[in-house]
């Protein structure tokens, strides 16, 4: 019995040692672990913040008629350049009743003034003439004729213009002819022939005949979130990227934040605006969405490393550097300015150092 077991323990320590040399075996036949190394780079680091938007002219002009009618005519489409002064548009007059009722009686009655005026005037000019009255007495008698006469003009220019919208005399800057007021490209016209059109006044907008635009002076008008917007000031630089012109870039200069937040979704939104600087012959629509990259802080052409590459202990940053074949040594650095991917290095390693990428090992 004492021989089986001394069997028993000399082939179970024989098995433990030949596993053993098995797994040392296997174990060395393992690669060894190698460490991936990146370089630093000379690069420009950015640091911004996003703000999404539109763009818009900075002068968008609605032209509204100052007299109610029916459009006669249209004389221009979107995309047309006017001057202003430029006629857009004719409007036919549709008289109101009531008033062209009072026009008319009011010419009547005119005419009936000046033909008594006139009667009078004729008898006493023959007596006049014949020196049987003196000239004061005759005077009153020529007055009420010329004034007469200035009534009878007035009744109907008045007349005309309840009709037509316009007198003879004043057609050249009639009411029923609307005009351009600024000088610029035509961006819609949302009224087509025989339209009715309300006029603006105290208590109404009035209809629209044109939009008009100067499409040389665009701006940037977007919102920031509240916790960026505090980063912000006048005459700061965006860069724009307009979702319809993917090829191109535009700068454009922040000029004005708004003192007020709006709330939109929870979180209260800053109104800017920023003028944008167009190449010449470019051209841009209006109402192209953007977004505008806010540049906060930037380096040009400075040494940069990934981010991913430090490691940090206490308060301080580390890289390592190799110094031999997978040798590395820890090595404290400066840095500077990030964005958040890269991050400038402002002391600690040279443009030829290699860097551990020390969670990301690879194998030999």
């Amino acid at each position: 019995m004492k021989k089986i077991l001394r069997i028993v323990f000399l082939v179970v320590i024989l098995g433990a040692m030949g596993y053993t040399l098995y797994y040392l075996f296997e174990k060395n036949q393992e690669s060894p672990i190698v460490y991936n190394t990146k370089t630093p780079e000379i690069t420009d680091i950015i640091k911004k913040t996003v703000a999404t938007g539109s763009i818009i002219p900075r002068r968008e002009i609605l032209i509204k008629p100052m007299i109610s009618g029916i459009v006669s005519e249209v004389y221009v489409e979107a995309g047309d350049f006017v001057k202003q002064g430029d006629i857009l548009a004719k409007i036919r007059v549709v008289p109101n009743m009531v008033s062209l009722n009072n026009a008319e009686n009011r010419v009547n009655q005119s005419k009936i003034e000046l033909e008594q005026a006139k009667i009078d005037y004729d008898r006493n000019l023959k007596l006049y003439e014949q020196k049987v009255i003196s000239d004061a007495t005759f005077q009153p008698f020529k007055l009420r004729m010329r004034t007469a006469e200035e009534e009878l003009e007035a009744a109907e220019n008045n007349l005309d213009i309840v009709k037509e919208g316009a007198s003879k005399s004043g057609k050249s800057s009639s009411n029923t002819l609307i005009r351009s007021t600024i000088s610029g490209m035509v961006l819609d016209v949302p009224v087509k022939e025989g339209n009715s059109v309300i006029e603006s006044n105290n208590f109404n907008d009035g209809t629209t005949i044109a939009n008009i635009a100067d499409m040389n002076d665009m701006i940037f008008e977007g919102k920031v979130d509240e916790s960026e917007v505090g980063k912000l000031h006048e005459g700061m630089t965006l860069i724009l990227n307009i979702g319809a012109i993917d090829s191109d870039k535009f700068e454009a200069k922040l000029e004005y934040i708004a003192p007020k937040g709006v709330e939109e979704n929870g979180a209260i939104q800053f109104m800017v605006k920023a003028a944008v600087t167009l190449k010449e012959n470019q051209f841009v629509r209006a109402g192209y969405s953007a977004t505008a990259d806010v540049v906060l802080d930037r380096r040009d052409s400075v040494l940069a490393i990934d981010e991913s590459l430090l490691q940090f202990q206490d308060d301080s940053a580390f890289v390592e550097i190799e110094v031999g074949d997978q040798q590395f040594e820890k090595r404290e650095i400066k840095l500077g300015l990030s964005d958040g991917i890269k991050v400038e290095v402002i002391e600690g390693v040279n443009a030829d150092d290699k860097i551990k990428e020390w969670n990301m090992p690879g194998k030999g």
